[in-house]
């Protein structure tokens, strides 16, 4: 069920669309009950959330609940869609997504093994307050849920709730749902009703506690306002570390490492503290990425040592430096064995293997062969007010300090330029560009009795 407006979370963005770890928390939802029943779950949606469907439309089925009337009617308009030959339902709700597989898969055997009409998760609070109670009878069948402010003294000390996980046969399901009767105060109908409904017909309903080595306490926590979201987030994002750690990933100080959810990382890459992860990043196995760096997006090849720098959409090789303090930005590409230092920026940029450029220096639209230098100052000037150019520097060229290159550009093979040039033209292979403007000229090659 993910139809609710969410309104408590003060947001233009559907509750169940707000990212943990990098993903919608509805997302971990669907994961859960995925697993459980092996087959593409029906998620229930209204106008104002239709987002989910665009988000989700590859793992999930839909069904319009046109105005929000409460959980029974959300349960309605499922079963309306529904294939006639489904025998069982699972109902959860989308904004609870630390909910485990294991305890879906727990509420369908367990109604199945008492052969209820219906199971609720019923789960221990420790302060009950504000919450309904499952009221049951002997061997766990409940005879209601009553809301704390119907209850008398006695229904207020039990300490069940009802935690919104429920498991039906399909076929007593639809026979009860058009029998939900609106809410005298709201109109709303109520999903909690069929617990009376199926006591009234002779097929009560089984109360379900919690399974062995599970936490409902913890798996129950919903997200209601932005101070839930917070307090249910950081135990996502220690389940993502800790996978990683057994897979043979060293993290440091998992309390000052963020990684999300959707993050590849093979064995034997170590994160050091104050590292972000985020998006469709992959780190191959031997890498270090030291602290500081935020890596989005983009693929880290082996043996590669980030530190303190940023690397947004860009794919990094094998046997690669970079950093401290450099920026990746979109669309780089880094062959291997290149090192990229202190304060050097590249955009929209492909490094040849062993090209070097180690101080603060920019790389605009550029195509930069193998084994190039580049000195400390250099810019690339891409853009002349009304449009972005390419630079090509070719295999081997070494590009002196403080240079600028006036795109579009190309220096050939092999090529210099003096400190401090501004290049407006191509440079020949081979050939050496000084000057302001600079000019072409033969390089001065030293003699073979020269001394060294």
């Amino acid at each position: 069920m993910a139809a609710g407006l969410g309104t408590r979370m003060k947001s233009r963005l559907p509750k169940v669309l707000h990212p943990i770890a990098g993903r919608p928390m509805l997302a971990y939802v669907i994961d859960a009950a995925r697993e459980a029943t092996g087959e593409k779950p029906l998620v229930v949606y209204s106008p104002q959330v239709a987002q989910i469907c665009e988000v989700f439309a590859d793992e999930a089925e839909f069904a319009l609940q046109d105005e929000p009337r409460g959980t029974g009617d959300a349960v309605r308009v499922a079963l309306a869609v529904l294939a006639e030959d489904v025998d069982e339902v699972i109902v959860m709700s989308g904004d609870v997504p630390l909910i485990a597989a294991e305890s879906v898969s727990w509420m369908l055997e367990t109604r199945r093994a008492r052969g209820a009409s219906m199971a609720l998760a019923a789960v221990d609070e420790p302060d009950p307050s504000g919450y309904g109670r499952v009221i049951v009878e002997r061997d766990d069948v409940a005879v209601r849920i009553v809301e704390e402010k119907d209850a008398n003294d006695a229904e207020r000390s039990v300490r069940l709730i009802n935690g919104g996980l429920y498991a039906f046969e399909a076929r007593w399901l639809r026979s009860a749902i058009d029998r939900l009767a609106p809410s005298p105060a709201t109109g709303e109908l109520y999903l909690t009703q069929l617990v009376e409904l199926a006591g009234a017909d002779g097929v009560p309903a089984a109360a379900v506690r919690e399974r062995e080595q599970g936490d409902w306490f913890y798996e129950f926590m919903g997200i209601n306002d932005r101070e839930d979201l917070s307090e249910v987030t950081p135990f996502i994002e220690y389940m993502v570390l800790q996978g990683h750690m057994v897979e043979g990933v060293t993290i440091a100080d998992p309390s000052a490492t963020w990684i999300d959810a959707t993050v590849e990382i093979e064995a034997d890459v170590t994160i050091e503290p104050n590292v972000v992860l985020r998006g469709k990043t992959r780190i191959a196995r031997d890498t270090v990425i030291k602290s500081g760096s935020q890596i989005v997006d983009s693929t880290i090849g082996e043996r590669c040592v980030v530190w303190a720098s940023v690397i947004e959409a860009s794919m990094v090789g094998n046997d690669v430096r970079i950093g401290p303090f450099a920026h990746l930005r979109s669309g780089c590409e880094v062959g291997d064995g290149a090192e990229i230092g202190n304060y050097a920026e590249q955009k929209n940029t492909r490094f040849g293997a062993r090209s070097k450029q180690h101080h603060f220096s920019y790389l605009g639209d550029a195509e930069v062969g193998e084994d190039v230098n580049i000195g400390a100052g250099v810019i690339t000037a891409n853009y002349d007010g009304r449009a972005k150019h390419r630079t090509v520097i070719g295999k081997g060229a070494f590009i002196g300090s403080d240079t600028i290159l006036r795109a579009p550009l190309t220096v050939g093979e092999g090529a210099y330029t003096g400190a401090g040039s501004v290049v407006t033209r191509d440079v020949p292979p081979g050939k050496l560009a000084v000057g302001v403007p600079a000019r072409i000229r033969e390089r001065l090659q030293k003699s073979s009795t020269e001394e060294t």
